[in-house]
């Protein structure tokens, strides 16, 4: 019979493995496996309940799609940034890439969706190889300016190579079916991407933990002594970019099946500096903190608008008018915050409060 502190130690305190296998596991200890496991119990709750008609609605749903999206893009972007230390601002030149790939396949040739989404990142990933060729000589500053270049570059070809892109106009999609099944509601198509981005979110987390994964880190650290060690180290942010690329491709495709249309907006230069954000502010080199970062930099300005058009319709219907700049204010300067005062971003937090628990109620032993 355990004791309450030997019940305790099990669950929530005790990070000891006693094989190889325990080792490898992404959830090694019991309450990382519980909070897991309830998690997709709740996932699975809040569906049925929306189809008896109680928790989310078709707004709510679209939200969430839309946090998914940016977290398939986001974890590509990390990779890159937090992982390999390679700086970027074309981020969303590779999205473009994947949604209008996939556009063209669905509309011209017929594809279904998964085949679609599998070849606009691969596409994507093409493209990464060769933006990536001038991390040889390049990297940093200039380097960023490469992959600004690119962002540039497809920003103006898929507005003026309308034969292709339909320009302006972008490319109408039609409903997305999976295996017969129509993803037309906002419920079921969360569904369809919440599978896979545990399955990207799954990938990503045994890519950093393998040979790969640590190459990644010891190039960022210090690429020359990366090489002296015996690393390749062009092979291997070759390969960095082209996973990234391949991450966000397969959102840009998932984004463009969610919205019905492929067009230049949702892929420009304002939407790289978004996940690069995403990025900074949930942490650097960590997934979790991605999460975070997506989750915050999507709902902000979400909370912002329904605060202003809740004020707007108590007070006065013109205050969406007059404090609209101030919304791009708050949202600036929560990110300008968070760099100063948390460099290392929500993850860092997050970090503090389950250390203070993991020893909780003995605190004083971290001091």
């Amino acid at each position: 019979m355990k004791t309450v502190s030997e019940w305790y130690n099990s669950i929530f305190s005790s990070t000891a493995v006693f094989s190889h296998v325990e080792d490898e596991q992404i959830f090694r200890t019991r309450f990382k496996r519980a909070w897991f496991r309830g998690f997709l119990i709740l996932m699975l709750i809040m569906v049925v309940a929306s189809e008896f008609g109680y928790g989310a609605n078709e707004y709510h749903y679209f939200i969430l799609n839309l946090i998914l999206v940016n977290l398939i893009a986001a974890i590509g972007l990390n990779l890159l940034v937090g992982f390999t230390g390679l700086l970027s601002l074309g981020h969303a030149a590779f999205m473009g890439v994947g949604a209008y790939t996939s556009a063209l396949l669905i509309t011209r040739a017929g594809f279904p969706l998964v085949v679609s989404m599998i070849a606009g990142g691969l596409a994507a990933a093409l493209a990464g190889l060769i933006v990536g060729i001038p991390s040889l000589r390049i990297k940093g500053f200039y380097l960023m300016v490469a992959t600004l270049a690119f962002q540039m570059v497809i920003d103006y070809g898929v507005i003026h190579w309308e034969s292709l892109t339909q320009g302006i106009r972008g490319i109408e999609l039609p409903t997305p079916e999976f295996l017969g099944l129509s993803l037309q509601d906002q419920q079921s198509f969360f569904v369809f991407i919440f599978v896979i981005t545990v399955v990207m979110m799954w990938g990503a987390k045994n890519l950093t933990r393998s040979k790969i994964g640590r190459a990644f880190v010891a190039i960022r650290d210090n690429d020359v002594s990366a090489e002296v060690i015996g690393i390749p180290i062009f092979p291997y942010k070759l390969l960095s970019f082209s996973v990234s690329a391949f991450y966000a491709g397969l959102a840009g495709a998932l984004f463009a099946s969610l919205m019905r249309t492929a067009i230049p907006e949702d892929y420009h230069i304002t939407h790289s500096i978004m996940l690069l954000a995403m990025v900074l502010i949930g942490g650097l080199g960590r997934l979790t903190g991605t999460v975070f970062g997506v989750i915050f930099m999507t709902l902000v300005p979400v909370l912002l608008d329904n605060f202003f058009s809740f004020l707007s319709i108590v007070y006065d219907p013109n205050i969406t008018i007059m404090l609209g700049p101030a919304k791009e204010f708050v949202y600036g300067g929560l990110i300008v915050l968070f760099i100063i005062f948390e460099p290392e971003g929500l993850i860092a937090i997050w970090i503090r409060i389950r250390d203070y628990f993991r020893i909780w109620p003995l605190p004083y032993i971290s001091e």
